[in-house]
């Protein structure tokens, strides 16, 4: 079989745990923006988790309309889904697994092009922090 990277974004990497998610935001955890986005993550315990779980919020303060909402959060996921691996190899090879969240800033719609090289830039940089 070819050794060809699967792009995917399973539904258990995808962060539903409340108690995970109060966490993440209550303290104890690291984050940085690069503008129209910020990332939050924080390292977890346990081998129920996946190597990396991801949570997108995109707030009704910024979009009033669900349909721009939902556009910008298919942006982001599709950018981490394509781009994960910049992540999840250094996570793997240190044993790590950890919890993301990226929140969007901006009252504004971003072409997908920016939205992507911006996810991309998060991720190098927690990367880069991780190792």
């Amino acid at each position: 079989m070819d050794d060809t990277k699967r792009y995917t974004l399973s539904k258990a990497e995808r962060l539903n745990s409340y108690m995970l998610i109060e966490k993440l935001f209550a303290g104890g955890s690291k984050s940085f923006p690069a503008f129209p986005l910020r990332i939050v993550y924080m390292p977890v315990e346990g081998d129920q988790w996946p190597t990396a779980s991801l949570l997108i919020s995109v707030p009704k303060k910024r979009f009033k309309r669900a349909v721009k909402r939902n556009l910008v959060k298919r942006q982001v996921r599709e950018a981490y889904r394509k781009h994960k691996s910049i992540l999840t190899e250094v996570l793997e090879a240190k044993g790590m697994k950890l919890v993301i969240a990226l929140i969007w800033l901006d009252h504004e719609i971003h072409s997908t092009e920016e939205v992507e090289a911006k996810v991309v830039r998060l991720l190098q940089l927690s990367a880069e922090k991780l190792s």
